[in-house]
């Protein structure tokens, strides 16, 4: 069984940033009474996230998004639409790979699981800046050997630089 998965130079990584600056398309109105529709499904969604009117006279003042409305769910502003082909496993050492570091020697990664709080409401017109870093590393004993825990941690502001959302996401390799 391996001592550690983890190099001095993957601990010395936690903290930078894996991605930074990435930013959505202007949200429209209709991108979030669309994604209310989806996510409220077979129930009508709350009409705070469709009905102008009706969201002017709440405590936010007009149409907000859903907490969990993502913004980037479409292609970003910066690349030409794709098509994704289904069919490849991910590559389990992509954090390492991606700050130019030897990956651990793991071969399989599953979801460790994703949380997430939240700061100020997203609305219509607003730009959403994402922004990921490598928030650290753990390590656990585990039935098939050592378990490698990495977590990332992405922040998104909105144009006027306030908190809207951040999420920590851990992956589990071994």
């Amino acid at each position: 069984m391996t001592d550690t998965h983890i190099s001095p130079e993957m601990a010395a990584a936690v903290g930078r940033p894996l991605s930074a600056g990435r930013d959505s398309f202007p949200i429209d109105a209709s991108d979030i009474r669309r994604w209310a529709i989806a996510v409220y499904y077979p129930e009508p969604p709350p009409r705070l996230f469709w009905d102008a009117a009706y969201a002017a006279g709440t405590t936010h003042g007009g149409i907000v998004a859903p907490e969990e409305f993502n913004p980037f769910a479409w292609t970003p502003p910066d690349r030409a639409p794709a098509r994704t082909g289904g069919g490849d496993a991910p590559d389990p050492n992509y954090l390492e790979r991606s700050l130019g570091l030897d990956p651990p020697s793991t071969r399989f990664m599953l979801n460790g699981g994703v949380s997430a709080s939240y700061g100020v409401r997203m609305r219509p017109g607003d730009v959403i800046t994402s922004s990921t870093s490598l928030a650290g590393y753990r390590e656990r004993p585990g039935r098939l050997g050592l378990m490698l825990f990495s977590t990332t941690a992405d922040e998104w502001t909105n144009q006027d630089g306030e908190l809207v959302k951040r999420s920590e996401m851990t992956l589990i390799r071994y």
